[in-house]
């Protein structure tokens, strides 16, 4: 082989490497499941998040019963990323679980290909909010309950019946500390989006 010649033969040699295609996809449900907890358990960078103290008056409208060791809550958004593999790039955006900053769902939903909302089955009705939200904008979703000290108080079969959700809402139980488990729950949502662009 002279110097001159390409390492790489055929179409190969010209074309470039492609940066993995960026999709955006939200992490959702109510004050204190463990939005922020699921996308700084997988994220490859540092997460974003936007946590403040809770207050005295923050404590008399949210909700600390099952939380009480909790003492920040997002006020914005959590930012965080992952690469799947070499061709897709996941950007997650947590939302703030409390009624009171749901201006804000709009724009962090603009543009996302699915939704993960995720459930504490100690108060199920944390999470109407956010099921209705997606249901209501048609975006594909798929319902995490998250096992908290590793137990979850009902069944899926129990929690679909609770949520009123439909058959093809598919609902998965994880742990939002474990990055392996909140990787299985991103990808049924990837899979589920993206059978809804082929279908």
């Amino acid at each position: 082989m002279t110097p001159t010649e390409p390492l790489v033969h055929g179409s190969a040699a010209h074309s470039p490497v492609r940066p993995p295609l960026p999709v955006k996809m939200v992490i959702a449900g109510g004050f204190g499941v463990g939005k922020t907890t699921t996308v700084g358990a997988i994220s490859e960078i540092e997460p974003l998040t936007t946590e403040a103290a809770i207050t005295e008056v923050a404590a008399g409208v949210d909700d600390l019963t099952h939380t009480p060791r909790k003492t920040t809550t997002t006020v914005a958004m959590d930012f965080g990323c992952i690469t799947i593999d070499p061709t897709l790039k996941l950007y997650l955006f947590g939302t703030p679980g409390q009624d009171r900053f749901g201006f804000m769902w709009d724009d962090i939903v603009e543009g996302a290909v699915g939704g993960l909302v995720i459930v504490d089955t100690r108060r199920l009705d944390d999470c109407y909010a956010a099921v209705d939200y997606f249901e209501h904008k048609g975006i594909p979703f798929a319902v995490a309950v998250n096992a908290f000290d590793g137990e979850v108080a009902h069944t899926l079969d129990e929690v679909r019946w609770a949520l009123d959700v439909a058959d093809g809402v598919p609902l998965v139980v994880f742990d939002a500390r474990e990055r392996g488990s909140v990787r299985d729950a991103l990808l049924v949502v990837l899979e589920l989006a993206l059978a809804r662009t082929e279908g």
